[in-house]
């Protein structure tokens, strides 16, 4: 397949990202930047690689973790923690994002000693000493994760707890999220947690509909979830897909992390036509810059490409992000903004 919209894409300066990790985004000169703070060897550049990106033969989502583990060996001092936050955003803003989500498990940096609170500061640290990069329209923010598993409620419940600490401070902490393997520990497991968060006025995004069926997507909804993390497997249930269109509740899509995990084996199958035509609001997402070898401009040119897409739905797909970003209506209202001059002035069209 011929890139023929990668061009005119990456010379956009208002796209956005709402799905990003931070550990499976870590570049490979960042990685060897902390790897040299902490006196930690990363081997040659080709085992690195191997350890930071999947091959084109990987098996499933299982295997696709295992991508994390090295960096987050990496990420488990306050300055390693910061540093990478910054580069991140450094990083997006030259690849023209302008406006991202970042998320993080507070709980998978504590390894050596480090505290979540301590975890968060330090990250919080790090977009503030990223805004020397911004421009003027740009917002960066982070996404607190819990993690799935059976036996850390007391730390998940933690990490709800400093999101809605950090956030009514007034930082940078916009959101709370599940991730982890979702395939082993399902949605409804988790559902105290979220209650809390809830209650506490935490807004929620879900890890739902990628390893597990449509039904997780279900379970994160009636969870009161803003956003579903993925939720490509909607398309496996008509009431699920008819509740997220009725509801307006935006998909995270992520395509190449997608066809990395073999929920499809190619991006034609991908259905993310289907669901625009059924009035789900989609969003396309890079989910692990390093470890899927992605950016977000190849991100929306993958799908444009191949469902010979219009500028206009490009643009769609972008403002699609923007609303659905957890965000105050100040800062949407600069983003809007700059994505109508951006794509006036790189294609012309207006309004």
């Amino acid at each position: 397949m011929q890139n023929s919209n990668i061009e005119w894409i990456e010379k956009l300066e208002c796209l956005t990202d709402l799905h990003v990790h931070l550990d499976g985004s870590l570049s490979k000169e960042t990685v060897k930047h902390l790897a040299k703070m902490q006196n930690i060897d990363t081997g040659r550049d080709r085992e690195l690689a191997g350890r930071l990106s999947v091959s084109s033969d990987c098996k499933d989502l299982n295997e696709y973790l295992e991508k994390f583990e090295f960096p987050l060996k990496l990420l488990q001092t306050r300055d390693a923690i910061r540093y990478s936050v910054c580069e991140l955003v450094r990083i997006q803003e030259e690849q023209g994002v302008i406006y991202s989500e970042i998320r993080f498990a507070p709980q998978l940096h504590m390894r050596k000693g480090l505290s979540q609170q301590e975890v968060v500061e330090a990250a919080c640290e790090g977009i503030i000493e990223s805004k020397k990069y911004w421009k003027a329209y740009s917002c960066h923010n982070l996404i607190l994760c819990c993690m799935r598993s059976d036996s850390n409620k007391y730390e998940n419940m933690e990490t709800i707890r400093l999101a809605a600490l950090y956030a009514e401070k007034g930082y940078c902490v916009v959101a709370a999220d599940l991730a982890g393997a979702e395939g082993l520990y399902a949605t409804d497991t988790f559902t105290d947690v979220f209650r809390d968060a809830v209650q506490r006025g935490v807004p929620f995004t879900i890890h739902a509909g990628e390893a597990a069926g449509a039904d997780s997507i279900e379970c994160a909804l009636h969870m009161q979830a803003g956003r579903i993390g993925h939720g490509i497997r909607c398309i496996e249930s008509e009431a699920v897909m008819e509740q997220l269109a009725k509801s307006e509740i935006a998909l995270e899509l992520c395509p190449t992390s997608n066809l990395n995990t073999r929920i499809y084996e190619s991006i034609e199958e991908y259905p993310i036509q289907q669901l625009i035509n059924k009035g789900i609001k989609v969003t396309v997402n890079t989910d692990n810059m390093t470890v899927s070898d992605t950016t977000e401009a190849r991100e929306l040119a993958l799908v444009a490409d191949t469902f010979n897409m219009e500028k206009k739905d490009v643009k769609q797909l972008i403002m699609n992000s923007v609303e659905a970003a957890f965000a105050p209506e100040a800062i949407k209202n600069r983003l809007r903004a700059r994505v109508e001059t951006q794509f006036a002035k790189v294609t012309g069209i207006r309004g």
